[in-house]
């Protein structure tokens, strides 16, 4: 006997949102290590006072555009965190 056909139900208002928290979900794990990596350079002493306040404004205007967008598309900063199962979340939790 033949398995059963598997189909996806895909509502187009609810795939543009999926796809959207899936970017942005990645958007922010990008900016959460590139955030750490910046701090671990800067209290290694790697920087220079210029390239830690371009980086600090940087990160900052990352962090509003993820806000923006989050709002923009009724998400939470909860939202993006994934679940992984016994993995636990994508995320660090604060």
């Amino acid at each position: 006997m033949d398995a059963p056909i598997r189909r996806i139900a895909a509502d187009p208002e609810t795939v543009e949102r999926d796809l959207t928290k899936l970017v942005l979900t990645i958007v922010e794990l990008v900016r959460q290590l590139v955030e750490r990596q910046c701090v671990r350079r800067m209290d290694e002493g790697n920087l220079t006072d210029e390239q830690i306040e371009t980086l600090g404004v940087t990160l900052m205007r990352l962090e509003e555009a993820m806000g923006d967008l989050c709002e923009r598309f009724d998400l939470t900063p909860d939202d993006l965190n994934l679940d992984l199962g016994p993995l636990g979340t994508l995320l660090p939790t604060n």
